[in-house]
């Protein structure tokens, strides 16, 4: 037999043979979805991604919510709808059998400038920039970035961690096993909790602000600046303290006694006129105290 009759019998059965390939090996088209919303005032824009996927918000000064998303695969649901100055956007897994890459839903919104926040996703990124306005951010194993934010600004995690740069208004972040980064933060008050996660706060302490950090293996760590005032309370049951910064830190100026129990190891003083209040706790980790140049 000819090498050419040859082929002519194997390229038939190759693409009889591609037809019989399981559908899972199909790699299905993403599906584009995109809605115009006009709104009044400070809209209230919640998002609720079952499925996986990143969630961008970023403002214009536009008055619209435009909600813009890419699904992998039509074993996902989106529905966005309005009432009044509420934006309601839902995405959900219609087969929950289906392979993981064909249940990823990514979201790209953009909100007026004030806008409150309500998200939650699942393993995806959540990035939020100049968005100013009370925002709830909840994720399961997805990082959260915020840059330039303002507001009660709440951050639920199980694992994902937390970046917050040049963050105001308030910050209250519970966390399992993440991490928070606090940088550059304009924050009246601060509460920053992860069970085995580290934290780092490396900013300005806002007088009569109150900042509480606590993690329950991980490293608390806080760089703060000559211009501060602050009470300082760190303690540690088991782990230890690093104070690198004793040349600023003398005794409480407000002649409150602190004691520690003979179960923790603590640190007590005031930086400046002691205006601000921060309190530092690790079960066993290590508290960090640091002066920036």
């Amino acid at each position: 037999m000819s090498l050419k009759t040859m082929g002519r019998r194997i390229l038939p059965a190759l693409g009889f043979g591609l037809l019989l390939l399981p559908s899972s090996f199909v790699q299905a088209a993403p599906q584009r979805f995109e809605r115009h919303f006009a709104v009044k005032g400070r809209p209230v824009v919640i998002l609720q991604n079952v499925a996986n996927g990143r969630i961008e918000v970023k403002s214009s000064k536009n008055p619209e919510v435009v909600v813009a998303a890419t699904q992998a695969s039509n074993k996902i649901s989106i529905v966005a709808e309005q009432v009044e100055e509420r934006v309601d956007v839902t995405a959900t897994m219609l087969d929950s059998s289906a392979p993981p890459n064909e249940l990823e839903a990514n979201f790209q919104l953009t909100v007026p400038e004030e806008t409150e926040l309500q998200l939650r996703t699942q393993t995806g990124l959540v990035y939020v920039e100049q968005v100013m306005g009370d925002m709830t951010l909840q994720s399961v194993a997805g990082d959260i970035h915020l840059k330039e934010v303002s507001g009660y600004i709440v951050v639920r995690t199980t694992g994902g961690s937390l970046v917050c740069t040049q963050c105001a208004g308030k910050l209250d972040f519970h966390s399992i096993s993440g991490n928070a980064q606090v940088i550059q933060p304009g924050l009246s008050s601060a509460t920053l909790f992860t069970m085995s996660g580290n934290i780092l706060f490396d900013g300005d302490f806002i007088r009569t602000g109150i900042y509480t950090m606590k993690s329950g293996k991980g490293t608390v760590e806080v760089h703060f600046s000559g211009n501060d005032s602050f009470d300082l309370n760190a303690q540690t049951a088991t782990g230890t303290v690093d104070n690198q910064a004793e040349a600023y830190l003398k005794p409480d100026s407000h002649g409150v006694r602190h004691i520690a129990s003979r179960f923790t190891k603590g640190l007590f003083g005031t930086v400046g006129s002691g205006l601000a209040k921060v309190e530092l706790s690790s079960y066993s980790g290590t508290i960090r105290i640091l002066k920036r140049d």
